[in-house]
């Protein structure tokens, strides 16, 4: 990845845990190698010591450095406050681009590049929703006050960046076809990641991994693990690994229906060392835009049961058997059984796996990313 004109690049998020943080950390490590200057805005009230390893990580590559502050998931008055440090600090600085991802991010970097125009300095204002406000229902009063300010921002916006072509479409639906330039750029993940993890020997029969909150279905999960017991009159095991706002209502749950002895609960490792954890990954998401999750599986050559939600399908294939309907545990539970009754069931139903890593590596999404930030900068000079 050749560095023709060395770029200063912002990234911009709320809440470093998740697809987020991983799609940030991948971009600024290939951007870095390829002699660019990077550096991150993020809340500094959430995470753990998991997210602490990934900081220290990264922070060699951030020539532009890490700057944290309290960033609030609901919106806050304290915003105004963050905003404007925020925006003191990205001046000086003297950014080329500023990224935001995610609701929280994306207001950051539009309006903070939309100030500093304003002080007749250049900067690119990119902004890739990777889920978040698209969540939101347009039939109530949140929905439509959230998807309202979306369409108002998008006039501070140079560039629209999805990661999946439902993204692309779910905001068409939702906040209006975009009326700035848009493009579809696929999460890919490393070189080192395409790689199979071996089974640890008290491996389990199934894991969970990802944030402990009710959108992603660890709850889902929980009843179809019962349900597949139920179905082949067994006791079965599995693994849930992950940090967040519900965990410890599920460790309540795990508790009131005598799980504990065979449904373990972790705190957030990483992927890799989870994948030796269990046989099958099962991702039961009410919601999704392209969770990286998948990827990591797929690239360990770790069978895969998904919900049929956001970006999955473009992963999985369309049609995929491995597929299951939103929030339902009797049908995830039906796939769950298919993959523990069929010894071929991986080779017969997960992508092939050079096709998957043509289209899903880093080194590709950190190259066509890097190809529209030079060009925005480039038509913001001529």
């Amino acid at each position: 990845m050749a560095a023709a004109t060395p770029l200063k690049i912002i990234h911009c998020f709320r809440s470093p845990i998740g697809g987020i943080f991983r799609h940030v950390r991948d971009l600024v490590e290939e951007h870095a190698k390829a002699g660019h200057q990077v550096g991150i805005l993020c809340d500094s009230s959430t995470g753990g010591a998991h997210e602490e390893r990934l900081f220290a990580a990264i922070e060699p590559h951030l020539a532009l450095g890490l700057i944290r502050l309290p960033i609030r998931r609901s919106i806050s008055p304290t915003d105004l406050a963050a905003l404007y440090a925020s925006y003191k600090h990205i001046k000086s600085l003297q950014p080329d681009v500023l990224h935001g991802h995610g609701a929280k991010g994306g207001v950051v970097a539009r309006l903070i590049g939309s100030l500093l125009r304003v002080n007749r300095y250049c900067v690119a204002r990119l902004y890739s929703p990777h889920g978040g406000s698209l969540h939101y229902d347009r039939a109530t009063p949140a929905g439509q006050a959230v998807l309202r300010l979306e369409r108002f921002l998008e006039r501070f916006c140079d560039q629209l960046v999805f990661v999946c072509d439902y993204e692309r479409r779910t905001y068409s639906q939702k906040v209006g076809a975009p009326r700035i330039p848009s493009q579809v750029i696929y999460n890919g993940i490393t070189e080192a990641e395409f790689a199979p993890v071996a089974l640890a020997p008290d491996a389990r029969d199934f894991l969970y991994i990802g944030m402990m909150r009710d959108l992603k279905g660890p709850d889902v999960f929980i009843d179809a693990f019962m349900a597949t017991e139920k179905a082949l009159g067994r006791r079965l095991s599995a693994t849930m690994v992950g940090d967040g706002p519900d965990k410890q209502r599920y460790r309540a749950i795990l508790t009131e229906r005598s799980l504990t002895d065979r449904v373990a609960l972790l705190d957030a490792m990483p992927a890799r060392e989870a994948f030796a954890l269990s046989r099958t990954i099962i991702v039961p998401s009410r919601a999704e835009a392209m969770p990286y999750i998948v990827l990591e599986a797929l690239a360990a050559e770790k069978p895969v049961i998904a919900s049929r939600v956001g970006g999955i399908p473009e992963v999985l294939g369309t049609d995929s058997a491995a597929l299951a309907i939103p929030g339902d545990p009797t049908d995830l539970s039906r796939l769950m059984l298919d993959v523990l009754q069929s010894p071929d069931w991986q080779a017969r139903v997960m992508p092939r796996p050079d096709a998957f890593k043509t289209v899903f590596s880093s080194s590709a999404m950190a190259q066509q990313m890097l190809d529209l930030y030079q060009g925005l900068v480039s038509s913001k000079l001529s």
